[in-house]
């Protein structure tokens, strides 16, 4: 009975124990958590009204679930505003959304004193900028100069766009007001993945990037706030004329690096560089003489570029465009777009270049012009340019004759070939001469005809008398044109009979257009030239004379003397 009453006894005593150490607590409990203060709890309840949070008192305390903007999990930490300890009917009384003002202020402040950046979105433009919403019950004012890193055309543009903000300015005008800064925070966030591409990207890297915009050089591709460039020269092996034609602005593309450069912040990228250099294979393909097809591409002033395929352009030379004409342009033989054969004249594997010609593919009609036009040859041809020397007589498409001003007459001195000849007519010409390698053909008028200078020679030897009319008078002679069209001189000392007579005063007597008699003093026909003699003339006339009158008092039988003739 004893041992029964001491078990009994420690029950209790154990009983009373438990119940104080509990009431310990729960006071102990009341003691540190405080009305008004911010405490934690822990949820382990969810009904479709209510969140139920134990934060350590004697009940749990119930928070409505519109005060959460996603629904917690049991288990999960959510902080509270201790509003009493006790209610009217015992329980605990807490509050979220007071607790979610007290942290979000909390973390303003802490957010503006340390520099680190906050959460929002873009709520609505206002006057100068935007509302930015930092929670559900404050937004806080961003200049339009300071969202962005570029400048801001639309305003919508930027409507909810969900973004880290600096904390510029807090100050109290009636409320609190708040200045964010959305730009800042940008450059740094550029400037961070920037550093962290070069860091991390090694040259040959494949990438992704979205195309931003476009140059005349190229296009600028958005590597995740940062650019590169697509230089034109990048974007194909081939003939790249507009950007445009090889990517699209908005397009996601995959890009390979191929040049960085820290210090200047560049980064170069490449499309082109996903393929093989064609030039490796070039000479797989192509060898000099080949024949090949082409795409005229661009056009200079000094020939043509022709993409024989991508990647492999060539230049034909405006000196390789024809055999037989002169091209003034280009654009007068081909058209960018037009597909052409050209010969492949020469290249180089090192400089990427190919040297073509488009007349290599035709005959030379040079290699067969004497075949063609052999001297001899009698044409009837039109003048289809004047020169001081001459004129040009066209023969066929791209090939001239030239006829010289001495070979037009053989009598005549042609100082002005405009005189006799004009453009358009047509005329009778004689091939002279073929110089197949100087690409030159001499044609005469004069040789349609024998030479009558060789002719006058033949027939008036020296000592033969000629009658013709003077052409002109000068200061040493007068010419004389006798039959024929030949002209020849007949030197002033010639016109007197002898020394005493003054030769310059005989001159006077001759003019332009008299008929007079003559001897031939001299033919040089090669040289085309003649020496005519007054004098002789008389000399011989009056020998003539002499011997007549001789002969005729021989057939009367009388006897005469040299004093006898001159008395007659």
């Amino acid at each position: 009975m004893a041992e029964v009453e001491v078990a009994m006894d420690k029950s209790k005593s154990s009983s009373d124990s438990i119940q104080t150490q509990l009431q310990e607590e729960y006071l102990k409990s009341l003691d540190v958590a405080e009305e008004g203060q911010l405490v934690e709890g822990e949820v382990i309840q969810i009904t479709s009204d209510h969140i139920f949070v134990d934060v350590n008192l004697k009940s749990e305390g119930k928070i409505p679930i519109t005060e959460f903007t996603t629904n917690p999990k049991i288990g999960d930490k959510v902080s509270v505003i201790l509003i009493s300890k006790e209610g009217r009917h015992g329980e605990v009384i807490v509050s979220k959304q007071k607790a979610d003002v007290k942290l979000f202020w909390k973390r303003i402040k802490q957010a503006f004193e340390n520099h680190t950046p906050v959460e929002g979105f873009i709520e609505k433009p206002v006057k100068g900028g935007y509302d930015f919403r930092l929670s559900p019950d404050v937004t806080a004012f961003l200049p339009v100069s300071q969202s962005d890193v570029q400048r801001v055309e639309k305003v919508e543009k930027l409507l909810g766009v969900k973004s880290l903000v600096y904390v510029e300015r807090i100050y109290s005008e009636g409320k609190i007001n708040i200045v964010v800064n959305r730009r800042k925070w940008l450059e740094e966030e550029i400037e961070r993945k920037r550093n962290e591409f070069f860091a991390n990207t090694p040259v040959g890297t494949d990438i992704v990037g979205i195309v931003k915009s476009f140059t005349s050089f190229g296009a600028f591709v958005d590597l995740g706030g940062f650019d590169g460039l697509l230089h034109i020269n990048d974007m194909s092996w081939g003939h790249v004329t507009r950007p445009k034609d090889f990517v699209h602005k908005g397009q996601e593309i995959k890009l390979k690096v191929i040049r960085i450069d820290p210090e200047g912040k560049r980064i170069n990228l490449s499309i082109k560089h996903f393929t093989d250099d064609p030039w490796v294979h070039f000479e797989d393909k192509y060898h000099v003489n080949d024949i090949v097809t082409g795409t005229v591409t661009k056009l200079t002033e000094f020939g043509a570029f022709i993409e024989l395929e991508e990647g492999i352009e060539g230049l034909a030379h405006i000196s390789e465009f024809s055999w037989i004409r002169k091209i003034q342009k280009p654009s007068d033989v081909v058209s960018i777009g037009d597909r052409v054969e050209c010969m492949i004249l020469g290249y180089d594997l090192q400089a990427g270049r190919v040297s073509l010609g488009l007349k290599q593919v035709t005959a030379n009609p040079w290699n067969t012009i004497d075949e063609r036009y052999p001297v001899g040859t009698r044409l009837r041809r039109k003048v289809v340019k004047l020169t001081n020397t001459g004129a040009f007589i066209q023969l066929e498409e791209g090939i001239d004759g030239f006829l010289h001003a001495e070979d037009i007459s053989w009598t005549r001195k042609i100082k002005h070939p405009e005189n006799d000849l004009h453009v358009g007519q047509e005329i009778e010409v004689i091939v002279i001469a073929v110089e197949r390698d100087t690409r030159s053909i001499r044609l005469g008028i004069k040789q349609l005809s024998e030479d009558p200078w060789y002719n006058f020679a033949r027939t008036y030897k020296p000592g033969s008398l000629v009658e013709g009319e003077v052409s002109s008078v000068t200061d040493f002679g007068i010419f004389v044109r006798v039959p024929g069209g030949i002209e020849g001189l007949v030197h002033k000392t010639n016109l007197v009979e002898n020394r005493e007579e003054n030769p310059d005063e005989a001159l006077k007597r001759y003019h332009t257009g008299d008929k007079i008699h003559a001897v031939v003093l001299e033919a040089q026909p090669d040289k085309q030239k003649v020496a005519f003699s007054v004098r002789d003339y008389q000399k011989k006339v009056q020998r003539d004379e002499l011997s007549r009158y001789m002969a005729s008092e021989e057939s009367d039988g009388s006897t005469y003397t040299l004093g006898d003739v001159f008395k007659h």
